[in-house]
């Protein structure tokens, strides 16, 4: 019988200090650069080697995925306040405005989350399912108090939104447009009074 002795271990205090100095210069170089920044440049802003990115951070989709995933966890505890404390189809219309103003924060993030969805070997697939799941609930909600339509799926909702977020983003909308777009986009999910 053989006994698994690997564990996860907590980093060491530098190399916690290199992993978080990389996601914040990532976070930086994305909100100026986009996506699809240089990862050398994304290592020299953290002030750490080429190696030590590799090390932490694999590929692209891994450090943007740990980026990501910082965003999204405000994001996630922002709906637990939406859901407890809106009506169904007031918490549905804000989740969405919501999902799609985090979504627009970095060029080209969009279509990274587009071209992941039915990639399983994607790091980013975990963050898309997650905010899917999400949106399914917000979704189910409001269909359940008769607000939202039977025939759309949380999944082309989310599709969608991921597609407003891109014209949010490159139409340089401030957060009452985006409120509008997204608004206009999705009319169509919910019952008329």
């Amino acid at each position: 019988m053989t006994v698994n002795t690997q564990t996860a271990r907590p980093l060491r205090a530098d190399a916690k200090r290199n992993r978080d100095a990389i996601l914040r210069a990532a976070r930086a170089v994305f909100d100026t650069d986009g996506i699809f920044a240089s990862l050398d440049g994304i290592a020299s802003a953290a002030g750490v080697g080429n190696a030590t990115l590799y090390r932490n951070f694999p590929t692209r989709n891994d450090l943007l995925a740990a980026v990501i995933e910082d965003s999204i966890g405000d994001l996630l505890q922002e709906s637990d306040a939406i859901e407890r404390d809106m009506e169904a189809d007031e918490g549905l219309r804000e989740w969405l405005f919501r999902l799609a103003w985090a979504l627009r924060i970095w060029q080209e993030l969009p279509t990274c989350i587009a071209t992941t969805i039915a990639d399983d070997t994607s790091p980013v697939q975990d963050v898309s399912t997650r905010l899917t799941d999400r949106t399914r609930d917000f979704l189910h909600r409001a269909r359940d108090h008769g607000a939202a339509s039977a025939t759309v799926t949380a999944e082309e909702l989310f599709q969608l939104i991921t597609a407003v977020s891109w014209g949010i983003d490159r139409f340089g909308d401030d957060a009452e447009r985006a409120r509008h777009r997204v608004g206009f986009a999705t009319a169509g999910v919910f019952r008329a009074e």
